[in-house]
């Protein structure tokens, strides 16, 4: 890396973590109680602490924030590894159906112990992204095998099949809700619109296992993303098993979405917009896109749930409709902008 390239990206990393920060900063001390820097400062060192403020900081502030942190980042991340894998500037877990069918395997396991989930709180907590991953790498099997044609996978059919799949993973899920009872249906229908509100530590030790296992191996495999960009023979010729390591990083993405719908339900479009202004920052390379993907998916979900239960208060927002907000009009420009350029986003 040269010298002006290097001082550009530090630059990049200066202002991203400085905004971040900001968030960090806004959420913590602004709300129905707000609070000063000093009061949580001290009760984050434990200087003479204040139950009230430990209370507001600890179990609702703080956990909230860091979900929110976390389901940013990894959904950044695995937007732009799907992107990377299917060439395509306007996929995305959401809208290629993944979320979807990850949200069928968890709302199934809520049908399948309706009327436990209190009482066996920390295995719903742990088991919940597992049933996630089994539905997003069943739906994401199914919208594979049916968008490949010649033996070679097809992009542009892949985002009608990914809508077609995710539309009926959306029926199943809301008949299996409609079939709980009354508090699980509650839950199911809060949890749908992509929220975060009910958050608490075992929703992120629950996370934690999944992030550190896959995010460092998206980063480490990175490389592969931009040989994939590629023609798929030219690919091969370089001798990259495709087929492998196209569906390692497939499954080490769903594993991330999955962890995320666990706990925040189905937020769309941060995995779209987040890799879409990172490639414009930094450029088309996945080694920095990835990381800043996720930076960015972090701030957007901070700052969308930081609106969502703040400017219609006392009424608040579920943060997957904030987001989607921004999303739809993003989602749009980019459709027309793939029109323009003869069908590349």
């Amino acid at each position: 890396m040269d010298k002006p390239a290097g001082t550009r990206l530090a630059v990049i990393w200066s202002v991203t973590v400085l905004l971040i920060a900001a968030a960090l900063y806004i959420s913590l001390t602004n709300g129905v109680f707000d609070m000063s820097v000093m009061d949580v400062i001290r009760t984050l060192l434990r200087i003479d602490p204040i139950p009230e403020h430990d209370l507001v900081i600890f179990d609702f502030r703080l956990p909230r924030i860091v979900i929110a942190g976390l389901v940013g980042m990894s959904l950044g991340v695995a937007g732009a590894v799907v992107q990377g894998i299917t060439r395509n500037g306007l996929a995305d877990p959401g809208i290629l159906g993944i979320n979807a069918g990850a949200g069928f395997g968890i709302v199934a396991f809520m049908f399948l112990f309706q009327g436990q989930l209190k009482a066996a709180d920390w295995m719903s907590v742990f088991s919940m992204p597992l049933f996630g991953w089994i539905g997003g790498v069943g739906t994401a099997l199914i919208i594979y095998w049916l968008s490949r044609h010649n033996g070679v996978l097809d992009t542009q059919r892949l985002l009608l099949v990914g809508i077609a799949i995710g539309s009926g993973m959306g029926a199943g899920t809301l008949y299996l809700s409609l079939k709980m009872d009354a508090q699980d249906f509650e839950m199911a229908t809060v949890w749908l619109t992509g929220s975060i509100w009910n958050a608490d530590w075992s929703h992120i030790t629950s996370m934690l296992p999944w992030i550190v296992l896959l995010l460092p191996l998206l980063i480490r495999k990175a490389y592969y993303l931009d040989l994939f960009q590629l023609s798929e023979q030219s690919v091969i010729s370089l001798g990259v098993a495709t087929n492998k390591e196209r569906n390692r990083l497939l499954l080490a993405s769903i594993g991330l979405i999955s962890a995320c719908v666990s706990v925040s339900g189905n937020i769309g479009f941060v995995g779209l917009i987040a890799p879409h202004v990172a490639k414009r920052i930094v450029g088309v390379r996945h080694l920095r896109v990835l990381p800043l993907s996720g930076a960015i998916g972090m701030l957007l979900v901070i700052v969308s749930d930081f609106i969502a239960k703040t400017v219609f208060t006392p009424v608040e927002l579920p943060v997957g409709i904030v987001i989607s907000i921004i999303g739809v009009p993003y989602f749009f420009y980019l459709l027309a902008r793939a029109k323009r350029k003869g069908g590349k986003a």
